[in-house]
């Protein structure tokens, strides 16, 4: 036998209510739906969610009224804290606050409006035995290698981190950005300033109301707290640097986000 994927089936009340929590918290994208049904999925996790309505006749006759119950939902995860900022910021229903284990094991639990219990994961660093009583050097010089944890989707652009305080940078962020032609990314305003070097394609930035076309090899500076929005007329890449603790707004909204890949 070979596995070639992994699906996780949850009978619930109310499917729409489990789909939105999964797309809007946790970034899980709709595969298919249909009336008292959805598959979600995510690049980066092992498995896939098939949400299910109580009574459904897909389900044998003695499960149609089960429903999911005594169930935790684990995702290991990287920059644990970050995550459990941006999703207490975003108003998302944490029932359990982040703590750590005496075994190393750091997690924070969300709960779904059908009672879905989500854990994040994340194992601290074992400590390494001290060698002598010297105390270790800090490394000169920190290469970081991006992975698939690095990156981030969204329905506009693929954002993948490169520096940032989550892998060993103190004061800056740096990531890349690609975005598909015709993309649009959403108006927002961040706190920090940004400089952009577009390294292939072309962007039009819009910026105080004033639009510039940039092509591969120019850079351009985005003030802080000033409304922008980016827009792909080709598919473009670009390398973004910004102080580490930039937060996001959006015009309309409360409050602030994190940029995750910037943690």
């Amino acid at each position: 036998m070979r596995v070639t994927t992994s699906t996780l089936s949850l009978t619930v009340a109310d499917v729409d209510a489990s789909l939105d929590f999964f797309r809007t918290h946790l970034g899980y994208q709709v595969a298919m739906a249909a009336d008292g049904f959805a598959s979600l999925t995510r690049d980066d996790a092992a498995a896939d969610i098939v949400l299910l309505r109580r009574g459904t006749e897909v389900l044998p006759p003695e499960q149609r009224d089960q429903r999911a119950a005594g169930l935790i939902l684990a995702l290991t995860v990287t920059g644990i804290e970050a995550e459990e900022r941006r999703l207490r910021e975003a108003g998302a229903p944490i029932t359990m606050p982040l703590r750590e284990e005496p075994w190393g094991e750091r997690l924070f639990q969300l709960t779904d409006p059908n009672g879905i219990v989500v854990q994040f994961v994340e194992w601290a660093a074992a400590e390494e035995p001290a060698a002598g009583s010297e105390e270790p050097e800090e490394p000169a010089l920190r290469v970081i290698s991006p992975t698939e944890d690095d990156v981030t989707a969204s329905p506009n652009a693929r954002m993948t981190g490169l520096a940032a305080p989550s892998r060993g940078a103190a004061e800056l962020s740096t990531w890349t950005v690609a975005m598909e032609a015709g993309r649009t990314g959403p108006e927002h305003a961040v706190s920090r300033e940004q400089v952009w070097t577009v390294t292939a394609g072309a962007l039009d930035v819009t910026c105080a109301g004033r639009t510039e076309k940039v092509t591969a090899g120019q850079t351009f500076v985005l003030p802080p707290d000033v409304v922008r929005q980016v827009h792909a007329p080709q598919a473009a890449e670009a390398h973004v640097a910004m102080r580490a603790d930039g937060v996001a707004s959006v015009p309309g909204t409360e409050g602030t986000r994190p940029l995750p890949w910037a943690q």
